[in-house]
């Protein structure tokens, strides 16, 4: 964009934009917030007030055509990003769409179409491409450290929550909303990192049921899958065990790396040379590199690494181990 400074506006200033992303696009030079929105006004005025946010919207489509807004993030829950993505692509606007970029490939094709049809810049807010913890992965494999990348796993676990179990509505588990429930929250970030990490999916399957009968979303996924390079791949994601546990190991030919997805854990290298563990802490804006990177792409620096063609293949994936494809 031909810009000094780009005038962000948000839509949805839930608890996702307090902390972990709207200060992010704050404090990023070059970058300002003009305008939030969120259906009840009340909220959209408190956020404003407490963010020092210029102005505050109930209504969507007078966010998106403020004239006074360059770009628009869409942090509103899953099955609304397509209807809202679709109408900043019609107004030419760069958008970042909080992941998945939508319930379905399907839809996430749309969207990505919409804005590659007129050449105009989406992102999804797939950040884990842009932490440190996970580039020190990326730079053990990419040096060989465990030399020929063989085989990668991961387990996800967690018990039921307080509202799982007590029938509140809740659209994480909603079907009509994230049809694989906690995977598709959760899944999608582990998922789209190993594409970054490891190459693209060639193939994927897999297993999706309901274990536990508690919401209508899925509960229990299993998945396999074949990288481009082949490398194979494993995944089990149950949302009903008795405790939480966060696992991938990617095993290679002289060594493996371990790592957790969403813990705050060492990553872990072990070779020949022995084994080495490194604690690298995230920001205390967790999409503050992801930000920063959105504006490096803006101004012609250089190109994000989560993109709607990245983020379309992650949708592709999973709609493929829950067996929508």
């Amino acid at each position: 964009m031909n810009k000094t400074k780009i005038r962000w506006g948000i839509l949805g200033c839930g608890n996702v934009t307090e902390v972990k992303s709207g200060p992010a696009y704050q404090k990023t030079e070059g970058f300002e917030v003009v305008a939030v929105m969120r259906r009840d006004a009340g909220k959209a005025a408190d956020y404003a007030k407490r963010h020092g946010i210029p102005k505050y919207y109930s209504d969507a489509d007078a966010l998106i055509n403020d004239e006074e807004v360059d770009a628009v993030y869409i942090a509103t829950p899953p099955d609304s990003h397509k209807r809202y993505a679709l109408k900043v692509a019609a107004a030419g606007k760069p958008c970042c769409i909080e992941k998945p970029m939508a319930p379905s490939y399907a839809d996430s094709l749309e969207v990505e179409q919409a804005f590659a049809k007129k050449n105009i810049p989406l992102f999804v807010a797939y950040y884990r491409r842009s932490l440190p913890r996970f580039l020190k992965v990326k730079e053990w494999l990419d040096t060989h450290q465990i030399g020929e990348v063989r085989h990668i796993r991961w387990f996800l676990g967690k018990p039921p929550n307080e509202v799982d179990l007590s029938g509140q509505y809740n659209w994480r588990t909603d079907a009509q909303v994230a049809p694989g429930g906690y995977f598709d929250d959760l899944a999608s970030h582990g998922l789209d990192l190993f594409a970054y990490l490891l190459g693209d999916f060639d193939e994927a399957y897999g297993t999706a049921l309901n274990q536990q009968g508690l919401y209508t979303a899925k509960d229990a996924i299993t998945g396999h899958w074949l990288h481009k390079k082949g490398i194979t791949g494993s995944g089990t994601w149950n949302f009903g065990t008795h405790q939480r546990e966060d696992l991938v190991e990617i095993y290679g030919s002289e060594g493996k790396i371990g790592f957790s997805v969403f813990e705050e854990a060492d990553v872990v290298l072990v070779n020949a040379k022995g084994e080495k563990r490194l604690f690298i802490a995230h920001p205390e804006h967790v999409q503050q590199f992801h930000v920063e990177n959105l504006r490096e792409d803006l101004f012609g620096g250089k190109s994000h690494p989560s993109t709607g063609k990245t983020a379309l293949h992650t949708s592709w994936v999973m709609d493929r181990i829950l067996g929508s494809l």
